[in-house]
């Protein structure tokens, strides 16, 4: 799972892109279930300085990722791509 922040006023704006994984499948629950080594979100809230990401694993199991909001945009604002999306592409 990838990490990109888009313009707030036109989202078709790519800020940034992180060009690595923020989330892998690894452990025991992620690679072993009914669909193994998938790792997919299911929702994210912001909880004081934190982003906790709730995802699901190996389509079997819901699970918690949280981090910094404050590092996430860290890393992100550190791989500014500044381009807009076409229409009808996706990333």
């Amino acid at each position: 799972m990838g990490a990109a922040l888009l313009d707030l006023e036109d989202p078709r704006r790519l800020i940034s892109r992180l060009p690595h994984w923020i989330l892998a499948p690894h452990e025991w629950y992620e690679v072993t279930g009914d669909v193994p080594n998938v790792v997919f979100a299911c929702g994210a809230v912001e909880r004081g300085d934190e982003i906790h990401l709730y995802y699901g694993a190996a389509d079997t199991y819901i699970c918690l990722a949280y981090a910094k909001t404050a590092d996430l945009l860290d890393a992100l604002l550190a791989h500014k791509v500044n381009s807009r999306i076409p229409a009808g592409v996706s990333y």
